[in-house]
C-alpha cells in the first residue's frame, strides 16, 4: 500500500512517516498544498494523509481540488483543528475521516486500517486466480484451499501481478508498490519477494520477462 503524507511541520511529518513505514506502508511526504496536487495527479495512492494548515495552499483546497478531479482514494485529514466546523467542513468537502492532533500512532493505524478496507469493500474482496485466493480487506491467502502466511510486502507484490494476470509488470512498478520516494531500495529487493513467492506458490507461479519485469501466467 502506497499513502501520501501532506504535513509541514517536520518533527510531526517524520514521526508519522516512521511508524508508517514501521507498519509496512510505502509513504511519499510532501510539505505544501502545491506538492501535493502534484503528488495526486502523477502517483496512484491508495490512501491520502492530509494537514489543513499547508503552506502555498491549503488542506481544504487541495482536498476540493482533488475531489473535483473525479479521484475517490480515502482521505483521513490530520490537523489540530478541533473545531466542529472545521470537522464539519472537512467532512462535507469529501474527507472519509477525521483525526485531531495530538493523537496516538495506534489510532492512526487503525483508521487507516478500516479507511483501507472500506475501499475495498466498495469494490471487489476477493482476487481468485487458479488455486490462489487473497482477501483484499483481511490480507489472508489461500493456496489449494491452505492458508499461506505472506509477509506486507509479499502480498504488495503478489496482488499487482494478479491486478493484471497475463500481463507484464515492471520490475519499477513493483517497487513503487514496496517504497516511497526517499526510501533507500537494494537493487535486488524485487527479486527477493519474488523468489519467496515461488517458493511458496511454485517456481512457474511468477515468469520473469528478462529486461522487462515479471508476469503471472492469465487463467484460461
Amino acid at each position: 500500500m502506497r499513502l501520501l503524507l501532506v504535513e509541514d511541520d517536520p518533527m510531526i511529518g517524520e514521526s508519522i512517516e516512521d511508524g508508517l513505514r514501521g507498519e509496512n506502508y510505502a509513504v511519499d511526504r510532501v510539505r505544501d498544498g502545491h506538492a501535493a496536487d502534484l503528488a495526486l495527479s502523477s502517483v496512484n495512492y491508495d490512501l491520502l494523509l492530509l494537514d489543513l494548515g499547508l503552506p502555498r495552499k491549503q488542506g481544504m483546497d487541495v482536498l476540493r481540488t482533488l475531489r473535483a478531479r473525479g479521484q475517490d482514494l480515502p482521505v483521513l485529514i490530520i490537523t489540530a483543528r478541533d473545531g466542529i466546523a472545521a470537522r464539519v467542513e472537512g467532512l462535507d468537502s469529501g474527507a472519509d475521516d477525521y483525526l485531531v492532533k495530538p493523537f496516538d500512532l495506534e489510532e492512526l493505524l487503525a483508521r487507516i486500517r478500516a479507511l483501507l478496507r472500506r475501499r475495498v469493500a466498495r469494490t471487489q474482496s476477493f482476487i481468485s486466480h487458479g488455486p490462489l485466493t487473497l482477501d483484499l480487506a483481511s490480507h489472508e491467502v489461500r493456496f489449494e484451499g491452505q492458508p499461506v502466511k505472506l509477509s506486507a510486502r509479499e502480498f504488495s507484490i503478489l496482488r499487482a501481478l494478479l491486478d493484471n494476470p497475463g500481463g507484464v509488470v515492471s520490475k519499477r512498478q513493483l517497487e513503487e508498490k514496496l517504497y516511497g520516494w526517499n526510501a533507500e531500495i537494494e537493487s535486488n529487493t524485487v527479486d527477493v519477494y519474488v523468489h519467496r513467492l515461488r517458493k511458496k506458490f511454485g517456481t512457474d507461479f511468477i515468469t520473469t520477462v528478462r529486461g522487462v519485469g515479471y508476469k503471472v501466467a492469465a487463467t484460461s
